[in-house]
C-alpha cells in the first residue's frame, strides 16, 4: 500500500496541514518541524500526488524564469539557487531567454497568462513599472537581480548603491583619488544606483567629481569597456583606478589596458561588479563586488511560493548582502 500524507503526519507527530505547508514551501512552519517532515518523507518514501492536487487547486508547481541571456554566468548561478530551493519543496523551474525583446518576453509570459506556470521571476525585463504593477494585480511575479523604478513587485537584489559605494571606498583606501567610472544604460536601475554609490563615495571623501572620469557604456555591448579604457588613457590627467558597473566591462577595460602597455594592478587598478566565473580565470584576476547569486535565487523563490497561498501579497524589496573581492587587478 502506498504511503499517504496522513502516514507522514502521524509518523512525524504533526498535523496533515503542517505536512502540506512543507510540501507547498510555506514559511509558516518552524525550521525544526520542516526538517522533521522532510526527513520523514524521505524515510517513508512518500511521493506527493502533485497531479491530483494540481487538478483540484489549478496549480502546476512550475515557475517560469525569464532572463535577458543565458551567456552570463551571473544569471545561471541565480537560477541554480532557484532550482535548489524549488526542488526541495516540490517545484520545477522553467528558464527562458528573452534577448531583451519585448515580443519574445510577451510570448514567454503567456505561460503565466494561461496558467501553464504558477508564477514568474524576471531576471531583467523590458517591461516598465506600469506594466509590471498591472501584471502583479492578477499574477504572482517577482523581480530578481535587476529592479524596476516604481514597480510595486516582490524584488530581490543586492543594494547596488551601497555595494558600489563600498567598492569605490576600497579604491580610495588604497590611495586612489583619480577614479574613473564606466557606467551602463542610464535607464537600468542597477547602473543608476551604482553610479550614485560612486558619486557618494567621492563626496564622503571630499574628492571633487571630474566629469571627464565618467564614461557611458552599455551592458549589452561589453566591447565598450575597451573604448572606455582607450578614452581614459587618452586623457592628459589620467585616472589611476577605474570602477566598472559590470565585470564584463571591467574585463574588456583590462584587456585594452594591457594592449596599451599598462600593467593592471600597478599602473592602473580596475574593479568590476558581479563576481562572474571568469573573474578568477583571466589574467590578471579581477577584483569585484560579489552578488550572492545562490542566496538571491533561493530567497526569491521562497518568497514567491509564499505569495501563492497568501491573500496579502509580499511586494517588498529585499536586499541580500554583497561582498568586496580583491584580486590582482587592484594589486592584491
Amino acid at each position: 500500500m502506498s504511503v499517504t500524507i496522513k502516514d507522514v503526519a502521524r509518523e512525524a507527530g504533526v498535523s496533515v496541514a503542517t505536512v502540506s505547508r512543507v510540501l507547498n514551501g510555506s514559511s509558516n512552519v518552524s525550521e525544526s518541524s520542516a526538517k522533521l517532515v522532510r526527513e520523514t518523507i524521505e524515510r517513508l518514501g512518500y511521493s506527493p500526488n502533485f497531479l491530483g492536487r494540481n487538478l483540484r487547486k489549478r496549480a502546476t508547481n512550475v515557475i517560469l524564469v525569464t532572463m535577458p541571456t543565458s551567456d552570463h554566468s551571473l544569471y545561471m548561478k541565480i537560477v541554480a539557487g532557484m532550482q535548489l530551493y524549488a526542488n526541495k519543496v516540490g517545484y520545477d523551474i522553467i528558464s527562458t531567454t528573452t534577448s531583451q525583446n519585448t515580443q519574445i518576453e510577451d510570448r514567454q509570459m503567456n505561460m503565466l497568462f494561461n496558467r501553464t506556470v504558477d508564477g514568474a521571476v524576471l531576471l531583467g525585463t523590458t517591461y516598465d513599472a506600469d506594466k509590471l504593477n498591472s501584471l502583479a494585480e492578477n499574477y504572482d511575479i517577482a523581480l530578481c537581480c535587476e529592479g524596476v523604478e516604481g514597480a510595486n513587485v516582490l524584488t530581490v537584489t543586492v543594494n547596488d548603491e551601497l555595494a558600489a559605494y563600498d567598492a569605490v571606498c576600497t579604491l580610495i583606501k588604497k590611495g586612489h583619488r583619480k577614479i574613473g567610472l564606466i557606467e551602463a544604460e542610464k535607464t537600468a536601475v542597477s547602473s543608476i544606483q551604482r553610479k550614485a554609490g560612486y558619486l557618494k563615495a567621492l563626496e564622503d571623501h571630499n574628492i571633487p567629481v571630474n566629469l571627464d572620469y565618467i564614461y557611458s557604456a552599455s551592458y549589452d555591448d561589453p566591447i565598450q569597456g575597451e573604448a572606455a579604457m582607450e578614452y581614459f588613457a587618452s586623457l592628459e590627467d589620467k585616472p589611476t583606478a577605474i570602477f566598472a558597473v559590470s565585470d564584463i566591462l571591467a574585463m574588456k577595460a583590462i584587456k585594452k589596458a594591457s594592449e596599451l602597455g599598462l600593467k593592471v594592478g600597478s599602473d592602473i587598478s580596475i574593479m568590476g561588479f558581479d563576481n562572474i566565473t571568469m573573474c578568477e580565470m583571466m589574467y590578471p584576476t579581477v577584483s569585484t563586488v560579489e552578488q550572492p547569486c545562490v542566496r538571491m535565487g533561493k530567497l526569491v523563490i521562497q518568497k514567491l511560493i509564499d505569495n501563492f497561498s497568501s491573500s496579502n501579497k509580499d511586494n517588498k524589496y529585499y536586499y541580500v548582502e554583497h561582498k568586496i573581492i580583491l584580486r590582482e587587478s587592484t594589486g592584491d
